[in-house]
């Protein structure tokens, strides 16, 4: 396995298994699985928790990216901020629309449906950082 594919599973793990922690203690404890209603919005508890966690893993998940997983780049740090916040506003995207298909269409329980969901934002998260927002620029 390349190191840095490694690097990315273990830092990714690592988020990963913290995001869904996150959620779970968000979702049970936090909101005891209520509503929040904010006068004319309310936010079902399975999209607040997601949004708890992820105020939590974004900034963890860059530093790891950029520090520990993509170290080679050579692209500026205000750069791949940018680009790391386009790729992680698809992440978002794809968590809330896996996350009202599989809970409010489908009837699933939240956190089984967040780590499915989560499959499936690994994947792209990974192509995505390791083409675009991190990618090093080749030496010709």
């Amino acid at each position: 396995m390349p190191k840095q594919t490694y690097r990315y599973a273990a830092c990714g793990g690592f988020n990963t298994v913290l995001d869904i922690g996150l959620f779970f203690v968000a979702y049970n404890f936090v909101l005891h699985k209520n509503t929040i209603n904010l006068g004319s919005l309310i936010i079902s508890p399975h999209i607040a928790s997601f949004m708890m966690s992820f105020v939590v893993t974004f900034p963890i998940g860059f530093y790891l990216s950029r520090y520990v997983v993509f170290q080679e780049t050579s692209v500026a740090k205000r750069e791949q901020l940018g680009k790391y916040f386009l790729v992680v506003f698809g992440c978002i995207l794809l968590n809330y629309i896996f996350l009202k298909i599989f809970v409010d269409s489908f009837g699933w329980y939240p956190t089984p449906s967040k780590m499915l969901t989560t499959v499936f934002v690994v994947m792209f998260s990974y192509f995505s950082q390791k083409n675009f927002t991190f990618k090093a620029k080749s030496l010709k």
